[in-house]
């Protein structure tokens, strides 16, 4: 009986608060009777419209001029990557070309695999003859 008694005094206490709030979101009109028409705020009201704007700007442009630009640096890309391929089918085999003193250079062994091979050793790419060097 007294916890009855102490939940409904909080919720007697707590209505009038609950109802005040209620009250002011529920309101139906489109500004509070509160808001002063000033400087102040119409220059808040404008910065607000200026930023609705711009960021429409700003979304149609990333829409309409950065997506058609990506898919065209992206092709661009792709045929400058397919012309570089088509100059290897004219060179001579990995095996026949030239080895000069800098290139590949051995110190000492890798600590990985076979210790003559880089990281990044792109077979078909690269090629290193142990005996020569």
């Amino acid at each position: 009986m007294y916890r009855l008694g102490l939940r409904l005094g909080q919720q007697t206490r707590a209505a009038p608060l609950r109802n005040a709030v209620q009250r002011r979101f529920n309101s139906s009109q489109t500004k509070p009777e509160w808001i002063v028409d000033n400087a102040f705020n119409r220059e808040r009201e404008n910065v607000k419209h200026h930023a609705a704007t711009t960021s429409t700007l700003w979304k149609r442009l990333s829409i309409y001029a950065v997506i058609p630009c990506l898919i065209g640096g992206g092709v661009n890309a792709y045929n400058l990557w397919t012309e570089h391929w088509e100059h290897w089918n004219h060179m001579p085999p990995l095996e026949e070309r030239t080895e000069y003193a800098y290139q590949n250079v051995r110190s000492k062994n890798f600590p990985w695999g076979d210790g003559d091979k880089t990281l990044f050793w792109n077979s078909s790419v690269n090629y290193h003859n142990p005996d020569k060097a």
